[in-house]
């Protein structure tokens, strides 16, 4: 039975929720407006130095502070306003790994879609994709109609990625890989990172061909000349053959199980004896409780991208693996943000 203290928390985290969405399309206006970088450059600003700097009418300034001020990300102490200690992690800079990229991109892709839960919920379908055009199925497929969205799309995927990746590339095992082929790897954000770790090593990114177009266009960073890009289908098109490793990072929840299955086969096939299979994501926990990251990521993948999917326990991986002929099948779990890293080797 629950505590009182138990049931206070709850409380609390429903008012949290129902005021949710107003709260963060405030927070995403700030970053929108540089308020957040602006107060990192310039503590204890008052509200007319806001004023001047994001140009907006006092009245409506002063509703969006107060908004921000509730998040508790911006203080304000004796009428001059601050970030607090968090928003100066997490908003304080404005580079490529910054939440900025992470947030405008659920706000204008993700996010639009959840009204829609209820109906994909009982139609079985991704019925949100209605709101973007064309007849594929998933949502990946149709963004390579509208290459500006495409393009906030994979931004915000590559700043959230940066914030995970360590989880991925400080695991010894995939240190040993001379050759990776990263599977759906998107504009290459984890594959420049692994070369750069990594200088003896080389990469080959697999994935649809708008998004190696994006790649060529956007991908400029030491390492270059070791990352190659390749175009095509994962289900449609046989994998590329040489390397000795192959990583599903931010993918394999996209599917179903059965999917998966297919997939990971393919890739017991294009790897040598000896190579090595790695899935790296968001994982429910075993008792499929908790876990916010992994309960939107459930959801999004739902109701809006592919109408399968959701962030599996780590033992449906390990269960997938074998089943796909792979062995020595290792997991690393509690990783940042609800991740987990599985591994398997081909025998």
């Amino acid at each position: 039975m629950s505590s009182p203290a138990d049931a206070d928390r709850v409380y609390e985290r429903f008012h949290l929720i129902v005021n949710g969405p107003a709260l963060f399309n405030a927070l995403v206006a700030g970053l929108e407006l540089d308020v957040f970088g602006y107060l990192s450059r310039n503590p204890k600003s008052t509200f007319e130095n806001l004023e001047h700097f994001t140009k907006i009418r006092p009245h409506k300034l002063r509703v969006l502070m107060l908004a921000l001020c509730a998040t508790e990300l911006i203080e304000r102490h004796d009428g001059k306003y601050s970030n607090s200690a968090a928003a100066e992690d997490l908003f304080g800079e404005d580079g490529p790994d910054s939440w900025r990229q992470t947030l405008i991109g659920w706000q204008q892709v993700q996010y639009p879609g959840f009204p829609y839960t209820a109906s994909a919920l009982r139609t079985g379908t991704n019925t949100a994709l209605s709101e973007y055009e064309g007849t594929e199925p998933t949502l990946y497929q149709r963004l390579g109609r509208d290459p500006e969205l495409e393009a906030v799309f994979h931004a915000s995927m590559a700043s959230f990625t940066m914030a995970t990746m360590e989880g991925l590339l400080g695991n010894a095992e995939l240190a040993s890989v001379r050759h990776l082929l990263d599977i759906g790897g998107g504009d290459g954000t984890t594959a420049m990172r692994f070369a750069e770790r990594h200088p003896a090593a080389k990469v080959t990114v697999f994935d649809q061909p708008s998004v190696k177009d994006l790649a060529g266009r956007t991908t400029l960073a030491p390492g270059t000349d070791r990352v190659a890009f390749y175009g095509g289908n994962m289900f449609d098109d046989d994998f590329p053959r040489g390397a000795d490793a192959i990583l599903f990072s931010h993918v394999l929840e996209i599917f179903s199980a059965e999917q998966i299955v297919f997939l990971l086969s393919k890739a017991f096939d294009a790897l040598p004896a000896g190579g090595k299979v790695f899935i790296y994501g968001f994982n429910a926990s075993d008792d499929e409780q908790g876990g916010v990251y992994a309960a939107r990521l459930s959801l999004y993948m739902n109701v809006l991208a592919t109408g399968n999917g959701m962030a599996y326990p780590r033992k449906d991986f390990e269960t997938w693996l074998r089943r796909a002929g792979f062995g020595d099948v290792k997991s690393y779990p509690g990783l940042p943000y609800e991740h987990g890293l599985i591994m398997g080797v081909k025998k």
